[in-house]
């Protein structure tokens, strides 16, 4: 065999090939198709419109009882957010404020978001071992905590979930830069001296009060004894 650059490049090639062929795979025993059930574990993403919601039930009667033994340690006996946990409801009109509290009822854009979070991922530090009912059963719950559910023992389920509407759906839209922001585009970009005039400083964080003092924030932590 050449020893040359040439011939090694061509000799590592053809070796490259072969194990990228299908048939040297299966030659290899490298892996296998995924089965069925295998897939089904991972597909579990629910979409706006309700696609990949499970066969489901549940009401916010029954997910309170859930949410008492399951959620309340870390978001409160009502969703309003134990120590550093973050809150789930109330907030409504805050938004604009300085201090906005973003919780299902005030920011979240869809019902669906908030069963597939829950399915996927909580309770925290034991993530998807709450079953359809018990999921459908919380997010009834959480949605009566907002006032979006007015009814404790409405049913919550796979064909209506998508129907309930968040207060704050609307000001949430689809990426329109591609149209929105077309005129910035250029076929050649400036990398070099882009700025009509050079940069300067107009203002500062610690003018600006943006960052708490340990005074504060001491003080916020250790509130004096009554």
């Amino acid at each position: 065999m050449s020893r040359s650059p040439n011939g090694i490049g061509a000799a590592v090639t053809a070796v490259l090939l072969a194990f990228a062929s299908p048939a040297a795979a299966e030659r290899l025993n490298i892996g296998r198709a995924a089965s069925p059930e295998e897939i089904k574990g991972w597909d579990i993403d629910v979409r706006p419109d309700g696609q990949g919601l499970p066969v489901g039930k549940g009401t916010a009667a029954l997910g309170e009882t859930i949410f008492q033994e399951r959620c309340a340690s870390c978001h409160g006996e009502f969703g309003e957010g134990a120590g550093r946990w973050p809150e789930l409801a109330g907030g409504a009109g805050t938004l604009k404020s300085d201090s906005p509290v973003k919780t299902v009822g005030s920011y979240w854009p869809y019902v669906s978001t908030v069963f597939d979070f829950v399915h996927r991922a909580m309770p925290f530090g034991a993530a998807q071992t709450l079953t359809p009912d018990e999921t459908y059963s919380l997010t009834a719950y959480l949605l009566y905590l907002n006032d979006i559910l007015k009814d404790q023992d409405f049913e919550v389920n796979e064909k209506n979930l998508a129907t309930i509407r968040l207060p704050n759906e609307k000001n949430f839209f689809m990426d329109d830069r591609e149209t929105a922001e077309k005129e910035f585009w250029t076929a050649k970009p400036c990398m070099t001296d882009c700025l009509p005039k050079e940069a300067t400083i107009t203002g500062r964080a610690r003018i600006l009060d943006v960052t708490p003092d340990k005074a504060s924030e001491k003080a916020k932590e250790s509130p004096p004894v009554q």
